[in-house]
C-alpha cells in the first residue's frame, strides 16, 4: 500500500482550491459575454479615475457561421475587466468599427438565417454592446461591396463613409486603437 504524505495532500488540496477560486467571470456591464480573470494585485495599477476610450478594428470573422466573433467579444472583455477593477462604467467608452469579413456579424437573425441557414451567433453580443452605450459603426464601403444594406443591420448599428475614415475620426477624438 502506498504511503500518504499529509503535507502533500494538504498542498494538493490548496492548489485545487486556488484553481477553483480563479475562474473567469463576466459582468458587471456585459453579463453573458466578456469573461475575464481577476488580477488581484497587479504591479502596474489601473488608474480608476481615467476615462478609457477604445476603438476596436473588427475586420475578421470565423469561417464557421455558428461561431461567435471573438474579436468583437474583446470589447465586452474590455468593459467588464475595467468595471471589475473599479473603473466606473461612465468612464468607459467603446466603439467597434466593423468591415471586411466581419460585415456579416452585425446583421439581423433573419438576414443571417436567409444567407447562412442559421441565426447570427453575434446578435446578442452586438445588442449587449449597444445597450451598454457602445457604438458599432459599419464601413459604408463594406456595406455596398458585401451587399449588407442598412435594412439588414441590427438596430443601432451606424453606417459611415468608410472604416478608414471612422478610425481616423475616433482616434482624433482620443479613442485608442485596439487591433488584434
Amino acid at each position: 500500500m502506498p504511503r500518504i504524505y499529509p503535507s502533500l495532500l494538504v498542498s494538493s488540496l490548496f492548489f485545487c482550491l486556488s484553481i477553483v477560486a480563479q475562474t473567469k467571470k463576466s459582468g458587471p456591464i456585459i453579463n453573458d459575454f466578456g469573461h475575464v480573470w481577476e488580477i488581484g494585485s497587479p504591479d502596474y495599477a489601473t488608474d480608476t479615475s481615467k476615462e478609457f476610450k477604445a476603438v476596436f478594428d473588427i475586420m475578421h470573422s470565423p469561417d464557421d457561421h455558428n461561431v461567435l466573433n471573438s474579436t468583437m467579444e474583446t470589447a465586452a472583455r474590455f468593459l467588464n475587466m475595467h468595471a471589475q477593477s473599479g473603473v466606473p462604467a461612465e468612464q468607459l467608452k467603446i466603439a467597434l468599427v466593423v468591415h471586411n469579413e466581419a460585415s456579416k456579424d452585425i446583421i439581423t437573425n433573419e438576414a443571417y438565417r436567409k444567407r447562412y441557414g442559421t441565426k447570427n451567433p453575434n446578435y446578442e453580443l452586438v445588442k449587449a454592446l449597444l445597450d451598454a452605450g457602445g457604438q458599432i459603426i459599419f464601413c459604408g464601403q463594406s456595406s455596398l461591396s458585401r451587399d449588407f444594406p442598412k435594412e439588414v443591420l441590427i438596430d443601432g448599428v451606424q453606417i459611415s463613409l468608410s472604416a478608414m475614415t471612422t478610425l481616423i475620426q475616433l482616434q482624433d477624438e482620443n479613442y485608442t486603437l485596439i487591433k488584434f
